[in-house]
C-alpha cells in the first residue's frame, strides 16, 4: 500500500512504514560522523513478508529508473553488491533482531519529528521510542548520483511510537516515573 506522493521529477518517493522495529536510533541527538558532520536517523527492521519489503523494493526500482533510465537494473545490481542501497538483508549483520529479517537505514540532516501514539511530541526524557520498540515511520527514498557517488538513500521524516518491544541490549528502558527526588 503506497502512502504518500511520488514526485517523479525529483526521483523521490515517500512511504509510511507501519509496525516496524526501531534500531540504532539517533532521533533526539545527532550522531557525529568521522568527518565531523552530524546526522539524525535510524534503522527499521521487518520480516521478509512485511508489506514494507515489497513497497520499498518497488520504490527503489522506480527511483533508480527515474535517475538512470535503461541503465537502472545494472546500476542497482552494482549498488546492491557494494552495499550502497538503503534496504539490506538482515542476515548480513550480527545485531540483535536482524537475522531472518530485512532492514532499511535512514538518515536526516535535520531532527525528525518524534511523536507518541496520540501524535503529541516526544522528547528524549520520555524514554520513547527506544531500540527494540515498534514504530510507524515516514521515509523518503531517493537516488543519489553526484560528486559523493551513487546510492539509493532513505531520508527519515518522522517517527511515531507504536508499542513496546524487547529493548535491544536487554531489558526494558528505565521509566522516568521510577525516579523520585532525594
Amino acid at each position: 500500500t503506497h502512502h504518500g506522493l511520488a514526485r517523479k521529477e525529483n526521483s523521490m518517493s515517500i512511504h509510511t512504514l507501519k509496525n516496524v522495529r526501531l534500531s540504532f536510533d539517533h532521533l533526539h541527538q545527532p550522531q557525529v560522523q568521522p568527518d565531523g558532520k552530524k546526522s539524525y536517523g535510524a534503522s527499521f527492521i521487518f520480516a521478509p513478508n512485511h508489506p514494507a519489503k515489497a513497497e520499498i523494493d518497488a520504490a527503489i526500482k522506480a527511483v533508480a529508473k527515474d535517475k538512470w533510465g535503461v541503465k537502472a537494473d545494472a546500476e542497482l545490481k552494482a549498488l546492491t553488491a557494494a552495499g550502497r542501497v538503503c534496504l539490506r538483508n538482515g542476515d548480513t549483520k550480527t545485531y540483535d533482531g536482524y537475522a531472518g529479517n530485512w532492514f532499511i537505514s535512514t538518515s536526516s540532516k535535520t531532527r525528525p519529528q518524534v511523536i507518541d501514539r496520540d501524535t503529541s511530541p516526544l522528547d528524549e526524557s520520555s524514554g520513547r521510542p527506544y531500540g527494540g520498540c515498534y514504530v510507524v515511520a515516514s521515509i523518503e527514498i531517493w537516488a543519489q548520483d553526484n560528486a559523493f557517488g551513487k546510492r539509493i538513500n532513505a531520508t527519515l521524516r518522522w517517527v511515531q511510537f507504536l508499542r513496546d518491544g524487547d529493548a535491544f541490549g536487554g531489558g526494558k528502558p528505565v521509566s522516568p516515573d521510577e525516579f523520585a527526588p532525594v
